[in-house]
């Protein structure tokens, strides 16, 4: 039914625009503006007090105290026509007022009689509904009462204003945070290699999963090729953020470049170890690194390994006949001592063997009975058939960190190669 135009405000486009902005129509009961009607109710001795949001062709009722009714027609509505003015709008003796002689709530099984309703009206001029008052019975309404009643729904409007408030601060911080989330996950993608390189007789797969999406993680693998052999590199910057960010381009490039001249992966950590050492004094370079370095050349029927380690978890060698193996090179972290000793193990994959490389945020995962640890690591690839490549591990590792029962706190990284 189209409203009577006498009731439309000149600023009707622009006052139903800030009703849906405060996006109040049709939300739950709220306990604030339950105990604003109660109040008015209690105060003015009225059995009805209404929150009232005055919508496009409906008044729908945010708290109704004493009334059952949670909407009422635009037209004829008392709400309707308390908006069109600045200061409350009252109604003494419905039976006598022709404004309200063709309101249903007058003639009908209610029987109104007495209505006073303030007008909600925002900062920039625009009433969004009532806060209004009904009795049964004719009374006289004083103007210092009606003054009280508008203060009391300027304290609606307060509550309005606070959580439209509330509403953009999250909507901030969501806008934010999708920001932050998108710059980590540029910065943590420079820092990871972009695709993982082919090898001859080497099946090759990688797992990263961030424990915090909006923080740059210092968990790290690469794998690159030196002269003839595939290095695979895994590594675990302490702390997280800028900081770790350029310890982790640091150890990844001075990897790369020692690679390339060393003797050996324990001479490329002694690289490393010495460029580390070189910004110790530096506060933002105030991290250490765990590393496992392995290089993995073409032998008849698998990969050779040579492997050395800077106090990173062991590696995991699956064997293709059952078996199960850790490699697991001695040596402490990178940039804790100027005279620090790498050493290093040998090894071999035969085809269907498998190696890998993880970081301690998959075996520091909680269970129901404490940590993963790394026979929970080995157990957990369990039902990954032997020799079916390195994304079946992958994925087997992907769906364990996912598990109901395991619970990573921190980033998890897993590199794994399989001698074809």
């Amino acid at each position: 039914m189209a409203v009577d135009e006498s009731l439309i405000p000149e600023d009707e486009s622009a006052r139903l625009a800030a009703v849906r902005r405060y996006d109040i129509l049709d939300t739950p009961p709220d306990g604030a503006f339950e105990r604003i009607t109660a109040l008015a109710a209690k105060h003015f001795d009225v059995p009805v007090a209404i929150v009232s949001i005055v919508d496009a062709d409906r008044i729908w009722f945010k708290s109704h105290h004493g009334l059952d009714v949670g909407e009422t027609a635009r037209e004829p509505g008392l709400c309707a026509s308390a908006i069109l003015g600045d200061r409350p709008w009252v109604v003494e003796n419905a039976e006598t007022d022709p404004r309200a002689l063709a309101n249903p709530l007058v003639a009908g099984e209610m029987g109104l009689r007495f209505y006073a309703g303030a007008p909600l009206t925002t900062a920039d001029g625009h009433s969004l509904g009532t806060l209004c008052l009904i009795d049964r019975e004719p009374r006289e309404f004083s103007g210092d009462q009606a003054a009280t009643l508008a203060d009391m729904a300027a304290i609606v409007m307060d509550e309005l204003e606070l959580r439209i408030a509330a509403r953009r601060t999250v909507d901030h911080e969501l806008t934010l945070r999708e920001q932050a989330e998108q710059m980590a996950r540029a910065l943590q993608e420079s820092l990871l290699p972009p695709a993982l390189p082919r090898f001859a007789g080497a099946d090759v797969a990688a797992l990263y999963q961030p424990a915090d999406a909006g923080v740059v993680g210092g968990d790290f693998y690469d794998v690159f090729e030196a002269g003839e052999s595939c290095v695979l590199v895994v590594g675990d910057v302490s702390g997280k953020g800028p900081k770790a960010a350029a310890v982790t381009a640091l150890a990844r490039h001075a990897l790369r470049t020692a690679s390339l001249s060393s003797r050996s992966p324990a001479d490329a950590l002694a690289t490393l170890n010495q460029a580390m050492l070189i910004g110790r004094h530096e506060p933002r370079l105030e991290h250490f690194c765990t590393v496992l370095v392995v290089w993995a050349s073409r032998v008849a029927d698998g990969l050779a390994l040579t492997a050395a380690g800077a106090g990173h978890p062991p590696g995991l060698i699956r064997r293709a006949g059952g078996s199960d193996e850790w490699l697991e090179p001695a040596g402490p972290p990178v940039g804790w001592y100027p005279d620090a000793v790498f050493g290093e193990r040998m090894d071999r994959l035969d085809k269907g063997d498998a190696l890998i490389l993880y970081t301690d945020g998959i075996t520091e995962a909680r269970t129901g009975t404490g940590m993963l640890g790394a026979d929970g690591l080995a157990s957990g690839l369990g039902g990954v058939e032997r020799g079916t490549g390195a994304e079946a591990i992958v994925t087997a590792l992907r769906r364990l960190a996912a598990d109901d029962g395991v619970e990573v706190r921190d980033d998890a990284v897993a590199l794994v190669v399989e001698a074809l």
